[in-house]
C-alpha cells in the first residue's frame, strides 16, 4: 500500500459544497450522507441537493420528506 491508497473498505466521505446544477469537493471522499436518511449516496450518484441548506438527499422522495418538515410544500 502507498501514500494515495486506501485501507480495504475504507470509502470515506466527502466535504461538498452544493451549487445550482454542480458541487464542488471540498475534501475527497466517496460519498457524501443523506440529510434525511443518513444513508451514504456514491458521489456518481449524487442527484439531488439543496443550495439554501447545503445538504445532499438520496432521492426525490428525501428531498420532497425534508421540504415538508420545514413546512416548505403546498398544502
Amino acid at each position: 500500500m502507498n501514500r494515495f491508497e486506501r485501507p480495504m473498505g475504507g470509502a470515506s466521505e466527502a466535504r461538498v459544497e452544493y451549487l445550482d446544477a454542480d458541487f464542488r469537493i471540498l475534501s475527497p471522499g466517496s460519498f457524501v450522507r443523506c440529510a434525511v436518511t443518513g444513508d451514504p449516496i456514491p458521489l456518481d450518484e449524487l442527484r439531488y441537493w439543496s443550495v439554501d441548506r447545503q445538504e445532499a438527499y438520496s432521492g426525490p422522495e428525501a428531498a420532497l420528506a425534508r421540504l415538508t418538515e420545514l413546512g416548505l410544500t403546498p398544502h
